[in-house]
């Protein structure tokens, strides 16, 4: 084994790796396969890229990108020596805690060292690490974006342009030799500044005013004005070089002074070491599975109850689309929740599918099919629905109310309520939930401080929220997670755990017995309510709702009885002998007396009216509760007269008509136009079927092992043809052996020399144009040449295909060392 020659370029440091380390790129880095590159070069110059690389950097973790941000202000390329030595100071600062710091980054290096190599945002042995130049210009200072170290620029940097006459002034206000050049004395400047033993002379001369001020700028940012004529403190440290000029009010701290002062350290606090995520309480795990599935019901009974809500249709859209504040107000009120809670469920109920525009030309929300199957499903089955489409959801509850980036407000159900981070913040959070043994509640605020150390640079949006958008959808993961039962007294519980590990029938599994059993009965009370002491059975629950209206919600629903709620049932069909028997059949006390009164009472009077079309007419065989409505002074705008004894006509519409003398105390029914009795009972309105909203992807999706391993193949096949060794043609010329452009071979010499390879099985390079006009070089194995078609196992494509003689460019033998 000969010595390696070390990497010149990224793409040699990438053609030295394994197919597992460009696996690792390229799972780490999934927009680099979009689409594959043809071979090594082109990934190495698509991995340079300004916007791959700014993702890239936005994935790093805050001591990687520590690591990134001192190889930035370190010189290209630096030692492995000399990047330690920024991220944890010359050793010349005393304190245990000093020591303690250096040796955690001292162990943690390495590992970000291999992270920042694994994404090539590094390169190069240890000897000689380099920072991809677009990394670099990201990361190093400059006067339009200081470098989050807050380092300014070199003396070099700083000095560029300045006069030969200004800089020997310099030295020799700084004690130094005059020099010939301004290359030497700029030298002689930064020699200075990083001699610690001269550096510490020099400024054991300052005043005290002046120190002040190189204390104001040492940990950045580094620039300062200044006046025409500045105070004695800023003039010696200009007249030293100090503090270098910018411009005419403007200087600036050079990077090898600030680092002197700084100890050689290039962060005031490196954080090698991840936070701890701390315990607030520990809990029983069993109370908390038992208080995760107690809001877990909750959150299937308000699903379905606002949908029941908007079930015969729900609110119209806004022209901007969304859901009007007003209706968000009476969703919530319905609810009896706050309506940032109800946002949450209205959201919710859309990203499961479960509710969606109907698409008519008045067009308003409501239920669609897949809710009705929904309903069908056990209770468990319904969570694990609804927590399977919350997990990869987009859509962001929390922003409604808010504004976008033009001061629009936000609504519920509206646009612009992506956030592409969601999802992964979502899962982290929970994953840290899992961290910890079962039962523990971690801390919040610990809890944002890991994740704000995960991704230092994620956060900030395309509508121009705060850079901190990963913490508040964080704070919002924990408020939404409780409500919808993943989480328990703040812990994690055992059914989320097995959603998150295991998947949907596990967590079923676990949840079920936790649920309380629907009941087939209810307590009737002598005050005209009835109290369900648990979850009803669907078809007994219905049913109720229909006869009597909800007055409390909680672990028992009281139910109460009223006229009007009895006339609702008789208008849906009932009999009054059908709701005697119900009530006997589903109450487990006696059918108190005054609740029978009310039903017969109300019977006896329910349909006595009759109301149809004349516009209107009121149709009653008791003509003495015709004068009676007649000589009622209520009735006046209803503008009614006499058709017949029996009949009195109106002006008003019949809906109308009906519900004014329901005011009045009557008990009217609807009448058809056969003269029958026209049952109301609430119709089921449904959109037509209609897919769930599709998460917005925050990029590329991570391609699985068969992918990658496809692609690996492909880019070695494809830098194979780019680079391999070509003999010389016949004629010495230049095309055939230059590896950047096709080979030229005339059609005789290309016919023979693919006939050639057939028969000895030997591989060749060909240039090629499709049908498209691309052109590509490529590696082929001849196996047939036949009827103007060479059929040939491809080593780029990595399979046998057909190529068109005619579009054969030119052919090249390969060198000896590159057969087999």
């Amino acid at each position: 084994m000969g010595t390696t020659t070390p990497p010149r370029t990224l793409a040699e440091a990438l053609r030295a790796r394994g197919d597992e380390s460009l696996a690792g790129l390229l799972r780490a880095r999934p927009d680099l396969l979009n689409p594959v590159p043809n071979d090594i070069t082109q990934l190495a110059t698509r991995a340079s890229t300004r916007a791959s690389v700014v993702r890239a950097v936005e994935h790093l973790d805050r001591f990687a990108l520590q690591t990134a941000e001192a190889l930035a202000v370190a010189p290209d390329p630096a030692p492995y020596d000399t990047l330690l030595s920024l991220l944890t100071g010359d050793g010349l600062d005393d304190g245990a805690q000093c020591d303690d710091v250096g040796a955690a980054v001292t162990a943690a290096l390495p590992g970000a060292l291999a992270t920042l190599r694994e994404q090539a945002l590094v390169w190069g042995e240890d000897e000689r690490l380099r920072l991809v130049r677009t990394a670099r210009e990201l990361l190093a200072p400059s006067p339009q974006h200081p470098s989050p170290t807050g380092l300014g620029p070199t003396v070099a940097e700083a000095t560029a342009g300045m006069s030969p006459g200004r800089l020997q002034e310099i030295l020799v206000a700084s004690g130094l030799p005059a020099t010939h050049d301004p290359v030497s004395a700029v030298a002689a400047l930064s020699a200075l500044f990083t001699d610690r033993t001269r550096m510490a002379q020099l400024l054991d001369t300052a005043p005290v005013e002046a120190l002040s001020v190189l204390d104001r700028l040492v940990w950045g940012p580094p620039y300062g004005e200044v006046t025409p004529n500045p105070t004695p403190p800023v003039k010696w440290l200009r007249d030293r070089g100090l503090l270098l000029p910018v411009s005419t009010r403007t200087v600036v701290l050079p990077r090898e002074a600030a680092l002197h002062l700084r100890a050689g350290r290039a962060h005031r606090v490196p954080e090698p070491v991840p936070p701890v995520v701390a315990a607030a309480a520990e809990r029983d795990p069993q109370a908390v599975d038992r208080a995760a599935a107690g809001q877990a019901f909750t959150a299937l009974s308000t699903v379905e109850e606002l949908l029941k809500l908007w079930n015969g249709g729900g609110p119209a859209i806004l022209r901007a689309g969304g859901l009007s504040v007003r209706e968000l107000k009476r969703a919530a009120a319905a609810l009896e929740v706050a309506e940032p809670i109800a946002a949450f469920w209205v959201e919710l109920a859309y990203a499961a599918g479960l509710l969606a525009t109907d698409g008519e030309s008045d067009e308003r929300y409501a239920p669609t099919p897949a809710y009705d199957e929904w309903l069908d499903l056990s209770a468990q089955d319904r969570w694990t629905h609804l927590a399977t489409a919350w997990l990869p959801a987009t859509r962001v509850p929390g922003l409604v109310g808010g504004q976008d980036a033009k001061g629009r407000a936000l609504s519920a159900l509206g646009p612009e309520l992506d956030r592409s981070a969601a999802p992964e913040v979502r899962r982290r959070v929970l994953a840290l939930f899992a961290e910890p043994p079962p039962g523990t509640a971690p801390d919040p605020e610990t809890l944002l401080r890991r994740l704000r150390w995960e991704r230092p640079l994620r956060g900030s949006s395309p509508s121009g929220e705060s850079t901190d958008l990963r913490s508040r959808l964080a704070l919002w993961t924990l408020n939404e997670a409780e409500l919808l039962g993943i989480t328990g007294r703040g812990a994690l519980s055992s059914q989320a755990r097995a959603l998150l590990d295991e998947g949907e029938d596990a967590a079923a599994a676990l949840l079920a017995p936790l649920l309380p059993e629907p009941l087939d009965h209810v307590l009737l009370q002598a005050d005209l309510t009835a109290v369900a002491p648990g979850p009803l059975e669907r078809p007994l629950a219905e049913a109720l709702s229909v006869l009597a209206d909800v007055e409390s919600k909680g672990g028992a629903t009281v139910y109460r009885f009223t006229p009007g709620s009895v006339r609702r049932a008789l208008d849906a069909g009932q009999a009054a002998a059908d709701l005697h028997a119900f009530l006997a059949a589903h109450s487990r006390t006696p059918v108190p007396q005054p609740l029978s009164y009310l039903i017969d009472d109300v019977a006896r009077r329910h349909g006595h009216l009759r109301i149809g079309a004349a516009s209107a007419y009121v149709r009653c065989d008791d003509e003495a509760v015709l004068n009676e409505i007649l000589a009622d002074r209520r009735s006046t705008g209803l503008r009614l007269r006499r058709l017949a004894p029996t009949v009195l006509a109106s002006q008003a519409d019949p809906g109308y008509l009906l519900e004014a003398l329901r005011e009045m105390g009557y008990a009217p029914a609807a009448e058809s136009a056969e003269g029958d009795v026209l049952i109301t009972r609430a119709g089921a309105r449904r959109t037509p079927p209609r897919t769930p909203p599709t998460p917005v992807p925050e990029g590329p999706p991570v391609p699985d092992t068969t992918l990658l391993g496809a692609a690996v193949r492909a880019i070695r096949a494809g830098d194979t043809a780019a680079t391999v060794v070509r003999k010389e043609s016949p004629e010495g010329a230049a095309g055939a052996r230059t590896s950047d452009a096709l080979p030229r071979t005339t059609s005789a010499e290309t016919l023979a020399t693919v006939q050639a390879a057939a028969m000895t099985g030997s591989a060749v390079w060909i240039g090629y144009v499709n049908a498209e006009g691309a052109a590509s070089q490529r590696v082929i194995a001849p196996v047939r040449v036949e009827g103007g078609f060479v059929t040939a196992y491809d080593h780029t494509a990595d399979e046998v295909r057909t190529f068109a003689l005619h579009r054969i460019t030119g052919v090249a033998e390969l060198a000896e060392d590159e057969q087999g």
